[in-house]
């Protein structure tokens, strides 16, 4: 991973924190803001197995 894990993490609370807008216009009915959270949940969950993966693998590194 080009990133350290601290960064990536970051990065995800960054993501999640402009996210709460699209949210809010969403509860109001704006069914745009409902794609737009949609596809930043999706990259945020995929960001997030990949980092599990990464940090599991140097886990067992350290163990190794």
């Amino acid at each position: 991973m080009s990133t350290t894990t601290t960064e990536t993490v970051t990065t995800l609370i960054n993501s999640l924190t402009e996210a709460l807008d699209d949210a809010t216009k969403h509860s109001d009915g704006n069914n745009a803001a409902g794609g737009r959270l949609r596809k930043t949940l999706q990259e945020v969950a995929t960001t997030c197995k990949t980092l599990r993966r990464a940090v599991q693998e140097e886990r067992n590194t350290r163990k190794g």
